[in-house]
């Protein structure tokens, strides 16, 4: 299987990726053809861009090929707290000169991927031919996003049984697609994360999570370095990701060629490249935009420094950004050299990491022996009593309207989201603290054990907290 591996004194990545070859390998494409560069969404991997892949639109016109980031899919690294979406533009950069890929239009979806590829094109420009954001984030998640993503780690991590893990990852499938997520594709994604990111291997799911909860926003005279041209586009109802931020990007992207292009998709929320209705939409206008530019060639030519001297040239440049002299004498060969987390911060994720460490390959495991989950999400649901919501819990009533229906507005009237602004340094470092000192006993249960007469006459109820109160 086609792998990168990336290895250093202090660091080692396996990156898996993909293309659209017949043979899965770069070897493969056609010098004739532009180049396509794919970045998954957050908490899932490559397989996740069939959409994609499989349009004759992309697929017939351009050479593709997309990676599985350090702690997502197939690949696979040592754990390190060092961890940040800096990092990942290291990891890309090596890829890209280690397979000696030409010049690639790029394409990001949701936050990690739209924060490694804007700092991969400000210090690596002539690897990036252009850039394509899906969902562009908040500088940092917003409060109430903030705090959920923490408590569904922790929950997740410590699930014990199926019925607390599938809880916890419906709430996700909300942050990421919505709360009108289409009931199937909740399923597959369900399932992709008890296959691929189960309790059992929970040390993933803290390092991803922590490169999106610690991350430091870009400057807008960094922003100012990026010149190739743009496009964003942004659902307008995304909740988490709000539109007002996507905006502000375009206005801080002051030198890119032609002006940064916002594109808002109506109805749209997150994963605009899987949800059914908005993925076709988000392929036509990519391919538009790329159609448009300078068509460039695909000729698999060694780069003329070596990576060692590339790689230390950026991390020159990221020294200039920094203010700090000391990133241009680390070591060229480590993507690890290229984080620019505090202190503090790093032995803040390598306590996290240690500590989910502890007891994590006896975790549950929610899949059977054949290594696939024992049931679909939407096959529990039919086991409630009472009719189940949305959001996969059942009430004793709900409001319905004259004919018997249940009136189309109550699951939003149930759960407003918050609104919020981004979270502050001290709140993050609360929140690294917390996730530093987090214990099984600790976290709520959403399944309560034991016979129903000791659960009758127990005084203190063990119930899961909402999390979006």
């Amino acid at each position: 299987m086609p792998y990168v591996d990336i290895y250093s004194k202090d660091d080692y990545a396996s990156i898996f990726y993909t293309t659209n070859t017949e043979h899965d390998c770069v070897g493969g494409f056609d010098p004739e053809k532009p180049t396509i560069l794919m970045l998954h969404p957050t908490t899932l991997d490559s397989s996740w861009l069939t959409e994609q892949f499989s349009d004759p639109r992309l697929g017939s016109n351009f050479n593709l090929i997309a990676f599985d980031m350090r702690v997502c899919g197939k690949s696979t690294c040592r754990a390190n707290g060092k961890h940040d979406a800096w990092v990942e533009a290291a990891d890309l950069a090596m890829c890209a000169q280690m397979l000696h890929l030409p010049p690639c239009h790029i394409f990001a979806c949701e936050t990690i991927a739209v924060n490694a590829v804007l700092r991969f094109a400000i210090l690596f420009p002539e690897m990036c031919s252009s850039l394509t954001l899906c969902n562009v984030p908040a500088p940092t998640e917003m409060k109430w996003v903030f705090n959920a993503y923490d408590e569904i780690m922790q929950t997740w991590c410590y699930s014990e049984d199926l019925e607390s893990l599938e809880h916890v990852a419906m709430e996700l499938t909300r942050f990421l697609v919505g709360s009108e997520c289409d009931p199937d594709l909740r399923d597959d994604m369900i399932e992709y994360w008890e296959m691929a990111m189960p309790p059992y291997r929970r040390t993933r799911i803290v390092e991803q999570l922590g490169v999106i909860m610690n991350r430091t926003p870009l400057k807008s005279y960094m922003l100012k370095e990026i010149t190739q041209p743009v496009l964003i586009i942004h659902g307008d109802r995304n909740e988490v990701c709000p539109l007002k931020y996507a905006e502000r990007l375009v206005a801080d992207l002051a030198n890119v060629e032609g002006g940064a292009i916002l594109y808002p998709v109506k109805g749209g929320t997150g994963c605009l490249n899987i949800v059914p209705g908005t993925a076709s939409i988000t392929n036509q206008v990519f391919t538009k935009f790329v159609s448009r530019l300078p068509r460039q060639r695909s000729d698999l030519i060694p780069p003329s420094t070596t990576r060692e001297e590339r790689m230390a040239t950026a991390l020159g440049k990221l020294a200039q950004l920094m203010g700090d002299t000391a990133i241009a004498l680390r070591d060229p060969q480590s993507p690890m050299s290229f984080s620019c987390l505090a202190p503090d911060v790093v032995q803040g994720q390598t306590d996290s990491l240690e500590l989910y460490r502890k007891g994590e390959a006896s975790a549950f495991n929610p899949c059977g022996l054949n290594g696939k989950p024992i049931r679909k999400f939407s096959e529990s649901r039919k086991q409630h009593w009472f009719s189940g919501e949305k959001d996969g819990i059942s009430y004793a009533s709900s409001s319905l309207t004259k004919n018997g229906k249940q009136d189309s507005d109550f699951y939003e009237r149930l759960l407003p989201l918050p609104q919020s602004e981004p979270v502050s340094g001290d709140m993050a470092q609360q929140g690294r603290v917390r996730r530093a000192t987090i214990s099984p006993s600790s976290v709520d249960k959403h399944v309560i054990k034991g016979s129903m007469a000791k659960v009758v006459n127990s005084n203190s109820s063990n119930s899961f907290q909402r999390l979006l109160k």
